[in-house]
């Protein structure tokens, strides 16, 4: 009997994604509004076994289903990517940025940082906190280096599956 992976990432215990699911996945990062039903045509089941499908991405946290803003129309005049080394074990600051509701992403990088982080801000004054007050007081942070952005060239979800 052949036993089955108990990867979390994978909705059908088999180690990897199969076709369909990274099909459904490829059908909502097109349109995440894109009807079960339609997604079923597209991809040969039925809409309940869509939404079955998709509930059981999200919950094992492969996906999620969210609306990306630009931050501009929503009143964050201010974005910066912050690259951060630490002195010590990087996780638990890793994790104390990743509370932070302005941190937008948080990755444990090889190279010259420990840590980037993106921070989306309402304006200078609000950065200026964010890396003073906040980032360069958590215990660990050895020093920052910020880089602010001054356009927004491409940003996409559409990378597909592989």
């Amino acid at each position: 009997m052949a036993t089955r992976s108990t990867d979390p990432k994978n909705p059908n215990g088999s180690g990897v994604l199969d076709s369909v699911s990274k099909a459904i996945i490829e059908q909502l990062q097109e349109d995440g509004r894109r009807p079960y039903a339609a997604i079923g045509k597209a991809v040969g089941l039925s809409e309940a076994a869509v939404r079955q499908r998709v509930q059981k991405l999200q919950d094992q946290g492969v996906m999620q289903i969210v609306a990306v803003t630009d931050p501009l129309t929503v009143g964050f005049r201010r974005q910066a990517m912050v690259g951060i080394n630490v002195e010590g074990d990087i996780e638990p600051v890793a994790d104390a940025l990743a509370e932070m509701g302005e941190v937008e992403y948080v990755v444990i990088t090889a190279g010259s940082f420990d840590l980037l982080i993106e921070i989306v801000c309402e304006d200078d004054d609000h950065l200026l906190e964010m890396i003073n007050k906040r980032i360069r007081a958590l215990p660990g942070v050895r020093t920052t280096e910020s880089f602010v952005y001054l356009k927004l060239r491409k940003q996409t979800y559409t990378w597909g599956t592989r």
